[in-house]
């Protein structure tokens, strides 16, 4: 429970019931925005913030019976939903809620450890630490302290307590107790002073003689080749390989997800699967000049056409699928045992995603304008739904198929990340887990109970959008994850940690709150609403130190000095990106001033490429595209980026990285140059993060950005390709740029097997 569990005086208007209750369920008063103005929460967002909640806001009287109901059940349960504890308060055990009736009595604790084994202890509840206590509606509980076995280990167990009153009286509640380290993982490549670099890339960009107009997971081992030969980068920094609906141009994000536990198998190399080698139909599919023709124009395109691409994988998909139901799975061999404990460890996740994935499939070719699944039939729009489970029963084939997708998308994932490492790169693939989940996908169609209807995720006003940002998908409902035990949570973290070593975690700020904008009301008129981030990085470390994974956040924007302080504490990497690293004068950061706890980045998908910066290509975009409020806008817009560009050309000077004889002004300079390229890389390089990510846009001078914010058919997101295919990349065309990488890599103790300690401070 967020807030105090003790009276603090009896509101005596509505608007102090509304305060209290706003602060009980997490709603923050007031925030700072990016020009240092306080907002205080208005009590029109409150009320509607309390009421997507399920709070009864109609009266004084009812947020005082919502506040007491809230109180009254957290000290009337005998444990809590759920307990996280770190490392370091193991020792003090977890908390029991006495009634005043059985203080006298004893308790019966059972640990169901996650090994399977059980052990029982029995406790005098006299015995045990008082740790707080409160009167409510009309009783008396005493807060004790249940110490925990010896045998106590990381992991995730569940604990039944009975209690024993003197009188015969008996009270039993369960909890799911989660034990995890206090900090994230750290591979040995950064202990020590260790630094590792690597190049990020989007992976449907790939572009190769080979693939079918994608990217897929045969070009990412070919691209490990390259950086491990030509680059010498300890991993490949990968986009959200979350599932998506592949249709353009509203559903190719990879950061709006229909479903952030499995892979879009858009990425699956087809030809590589077993049954599609073995099936005489799909040979022949493959055979055919329609085949051949739209294969060669797929791959010959500058942008990736989703929607073609994935209806020739679909087809070729069902192919290879119909083989393997007829001579594998029919006949129980090996694979088909392999793929049957593949869905049995799945369970309910992929049951759901699978089903939905049926439906989707099913319906839209019955309906072709059912997009979205509240454009179905309403008795497939509920998941428990009786119709649903017959749909699941008549279809179980369609249903089978997308679980057969999704292992071979974790085979062919699995694969790549044992090849990096088997290629030498310390990290390997390097993953990315979003903030959002489309509104209309599988996991709010699924588990639309763990989301609050009535608001959506958004961000205040600052200085690239005035008015605030509405991102239209619903925010998590944290009371419900925790008394389900966080599992939904934990499994998220943990599909997106497998056949990886390092995680990104977009918009980290997620896990201490979120901006929550209210239905029917404006980005500016939203709130803050606060989660319990220590336990929740708790399970982030966890899963870290199980998979191994080097763990980062994205704390770019707002993000306060305690929330910087606490991912520092759980060994959680921050987010540095050269245009944003600045001094209070707003100079630009020196190298040896980043955190060593970081990853310093040339930009990101948001932002314009290091070409693109300095050429104004998204100021030029953003005016193409209609973002600009007049046409005043552009010329000043311009004239900033040249004050921008100025102070980066100085930076650079002062720090040695240009030639004496480059011009000292920046208008001199109306290309990018190859020494302002190099200067800029090397400012990078020699900054004393641990970690060094550099685009591939960045490293091969592209200038158009792979996303614009607040676009969709405005601009081809998400689409472009590489300018080189990786056949090209591995013979050498591209050895100008990764010789001059590899040289400062070397220069500064990046390279791949090499340590050298940090740079500077």
């Amino acid at each position: 429970m967020r807030g105090t569990t003790h009276t603090d005086g009896i509101p005596h208007t509505y608007e102090q019931a509304l305060g209290r209750a706003a602060r009980l369920w997490g709603i923050e008063p007031d925030y700072g925005d990016t020009w240092g103005k306080l907002h205080i929460t208005a009590p029109e967002t409150q009320k509607a913030i309390l009421t997507a909640l399920g709070v009864d806001t109609t009266s004084r009287e009812s947020l005082e019976r919502a506040v007491e109901n809230r109180i009254f059940q957290d000290w009337d349960r005998l444990v809590p939903p759920v307990v996280v504890a770190g490392a370091a308060t193991w020792a003090s055990g977890f908390p029991l809620h006495v009634p005043a009736s059985m203080a006298d009595g004893s308790a019966v604790v059972e640990f169901r450890w996650e090994n399977g084994q059980t052990e029982r202890q029995t406790f005098q509840l006299s015995e045990l630490v008082n740790n707080g206590r409160a009167d409510v509606r009309g009783t008396s509980y005493t807060r004790k302290r249940v110490p925990l076995p010896v045998s106590a280990t990381l992991g995730y167990h569940d604990v039944t307590v009975t209690l024993h009153g003197s009188h015969g009286e008996t009270r039993q509640a369960s909890t799911r107790l989660i034990l995890c380290p206090d900090r994230a993982y750290v591979p040995p490549a950064l202990r020590n002073g260790g630094k590792t670099a690597g190049i990020t890339l989007a992976l449907f960009s790939l572009r190769s003689n080979r693939n079918w107009g994608c990217g897929d997971y045969t070009d990412l081992e070919g691209a490990v080749d390259w950086v491990s030969s030509e680059v010498g980068a300890g991993f490949i920094g990968l986009n959200p390989l979350h599932a998506i609906p592949n249709r353009q141009p509203f559903n190719t994000s990879p950061y709006l997800p229909t479903s952030t536990f499995y892979k879009n198998p858009l990425y699956l190399d087809v030809e590589r699967i077993p049954d599609f080698q073995n099936a005489r139909r799909a040979r022949r599919f493959l055979r055919t000049p329609a085949t051949a023709r739209e294969i060669a124009e797929l791959r010959a395109t500058g942008l990736v056409e989703y929607e073609r691409v994935w209806a020739l994988k679909l087809f070729a998909l069902k192919l290879a699928f119909a083989w393997f139901l007829r001579h594998e799975h029919r006949c129980d061999t090996d694979r088909a045992r392999e793929f049957q404990e593949y869905a049995k460890r799945e369970g309910g996740l992929l049951d759901g995603y699978a089903v939905f994935s049926a439906l989707d499939d099913f319906l839209h070719r019955q309906i072709p304008d059912a997009w979205i699944w509240p454009d179905w039939p309403e008795q497939y729009r509920d998941p428990e739904s009786e119709a649903v489970r017959t749909f699941a029963r008549k279809r179980w084939r369609l249903v089978l198929f997308y679980k057969y997708v999704q292992w071979q998308s974790a085979l062919q994932l699995e694969r790549a990340q044992e090849y990096a490492r088997f290629r030498g790169l310390s990290i390997g693939l390097f993953h990315d887990l979003a903030l959002a989940v489309d509104r209309y996908g599988a996991d709010l169609w699924a588990y639309g109970r763990f989301y609050v209807r009535g608001c959506r995720v958004g961000a205040p006003p600052d200085g690239f959008s005035p008015k605030g940002q509405d991102w239209s998908f619903p925010p998590p409902d944290s009371e419900r994850h925790r008394h389900d035990g966080y599992r939904l949570f934990a499994e998220s973290v943990r599909k997106n940690c497998q056949h990886g070593g390092a995680l990104r975690m977009d918009h980290v700020m997620r896990f201490f709150r979120l901006y929550w904008i209210p239905e029917y009301m404006q980005p500016d008129q939203g709130a803050y609403v606060r989660d319990r981030f220590d336990e929740l990085l708790h399970i982030v470390a966890l899963e870290s130190v199980r998979e191994k994974v080097v763990l980062v956040g994205e704390d770019l924007g707002t993000v306060t000095t305690e929330i910087r302080q606490a991912l520092n504490r759980f060994g959680i990497h921050g987010y540095k990106v050269l245009f944003f690293e600045k001094s209070d004068r707003g100079d630009l950061r020196l190298p040896y001033q980043y955190a060593a706890q970081a990853v310093v980045a040339s930009s990101t998908h948001d932002l314009p490429t290091l070409a693109g910066f300095w050429l104004a290509r998204d100021i030029e975009a953003r005016r193409d595209a209609g973002l600009l409020r007049d046409n005043s806008a552009f010329p000043k817009m311009l004239a900033e980026r040249q004050r921008e560009k100025q102070k980066l050309l100085d930076a650079l000077f002062a720090e040695g990285l240009l030639p004496e004889w480059t011009p000292r002004r920046a208008e001199q300079i109306p290309e990018f140059t190859g020494e302002l390229h190099n200067a800029m890389i090397g400012w990078l390089a020699e900054a004393g993060s641990r970690l060094l990510a550099v685009n591939q846009e960045d490293l091969l001078k592209e200038t158009e950005q792979q996303n614009l914010p607040a676009t969709t058919s405005e601009y081809p997101n998400w689409r472009r390709k590489m300018s080189f295919t990786i056949e090209q990349l591995r013979d050498g065309a591209a050895r100008d740029y990764t010789a001059m990488l590899r040289a400062w890599l070397v220069k500064t103790g990046r390279l791949a097997g090499t340590s050298q300690g940090h740079v500077g401070a």
